[in-house]
């Protein structure tokens, strides 16, 4: 491989090469937009109709699932490694996480911010479980323990993008 993804200069990001099915962070201006690395060089990621990373539509009916090159993707953010969650739940084989990427580039998924968006989609593919740590935050930031107890009433209600019916 040529130069490293660490030394590419788009922005300030790990030291480490990401592995197989490592969960990459890129933070935006307001949010994060996750993607799921599948080698050599590229990640697959949840985006709305417009290109645009899905945490920039607050909600769109459908959103494509693409693969990309890493920085084509990251562009000048800051990007991390994060499989934080791995500390909760075990995450499924690298290359069942990688094939189930893979098979879904192309395919449209329902979009929403809360209950499905890009974090949730690439913690499906590693963990089997759909969360979103941002949208968990906000919402007891901006409401404290009754938003967060809506929150959970709604995406229990919501309709979900399974694996099994991605």
């Amino acid at each position: 491989m040529g130069s490293s993804l660490s030394s590419y200069a788009g922005g300030d990001q790990d030291e480490k090469e990401p592995e197989l099915g490592d969960l990459i962070e890129i933070s935006r201006e307001n949010y994060a937009h996750w993607a799921v690395y599948v080698g050599a060089g590229f990640v697959v990621h949840f985006v709305n109709h417009y290109g645009v990373s899905s945490g920039a539509s607050v909600k769109a009916a459908n959103s494509t699932v693409r693969k990309e090159k890493i920085w084509d993707v990251v562009g000048k953010d800051k990007w991390k490694i994060n499989n934080s969650m791995d500390r909760q739940y075990k995450p499924r084989p690298a290359n069942d996480i990688v094939e189930d990427a893979k098979a879904l580039v192309g395919k449209e998924l329902r979009y929403d911010v809360v209950s499905f968006n890009c974090e949730h989609f690439v913690t499906k593919l590693r963990y089997g479980v759909a969360e979103s740590r941002q949208v968990e935050k906000a919402a007891l930031g901006v409401v404290g323990g009754a938003g967060a107890i809506a929150l959970a009433v709604r995406a229990s209600l919501a309709p979900r993008n399974g694996l099994s019916s991605f």
